[in-house]
């Protein structure tokens, strides 16, 4: 599929402020629960090589892609967004996301999302929609449910909490 196509048909574009003032409640009400990840790679760009799956998920209708930022952390902790067309041709894959961008992230959220970052190293801030628990969380509201927590588990506590299981057993 080519690169525009994927834009239109998969990332949410850019929105002007009379646009969003237009989204109904209704539209609001019937998304999935939204997250974000912020993935580092120490010394060096990303490879492009998770682009792929990346790309299977939205295509698949597992996620929507609201916003995508590339950041990187100097030696002297100074952190800078960086657009996807100076990531170089050995990140070509990285392409397809251009100009995904709902206009949900500021300057503030990438200087946050840096103060997370070690110095030297480069980043990806991803923030998607679930499109697959739309239905659900869509009938949660509609029964005056609301999401109160949320939060993830991390692979290797879980393989640590087994193992203690298991040494306890």
């Amino acid at each position: 599929m080519a690169r525009r196509e994927l834009q239109r048909k998969f990332f949410v574009r850019t929105i002007s402020n009379d646009e969003r003032a237009s989204v109904g409640t209704d539209e609001l009400n019937e998304m999935g629960p939204i997250d974000y990840i912020l993935v580092e790679w120490t010394g060096r760009q990303p490879t492009g090589e998770a682009i792929p799956h990346l790309v299977d998920l939205v295509e698949r209708g597992v996620i929507r892609i609201l916003d995508l930022a590339f950041i990187v952390k100097g030696e002297d902790g100074s952190v800078a967004g960086v657009e996807i067309a100076d990531l170089g041709d050995a990140v070509a894959e990285f392409a397809v996301f251009e100009g995904a961008s709902s206009g949900l992230l500021g300057d503030d959220d990438i200087s946050e999302a840096g103060s997370a970052l070690e110095p030297g190293t480069s980043a990806a801030l991803l923030i998607y929609e679930n499109t697959w628990a739309a239905p659900f969380a869509s009938a949660v509201r509609r029964g005056g449910g609301q999401l109160v927590a949320g939060g993830r588990i991390p692979v290797q506590t879980l393989l640590d909490a087994l193992d203690a299981a298991e040494a306890n057993a």
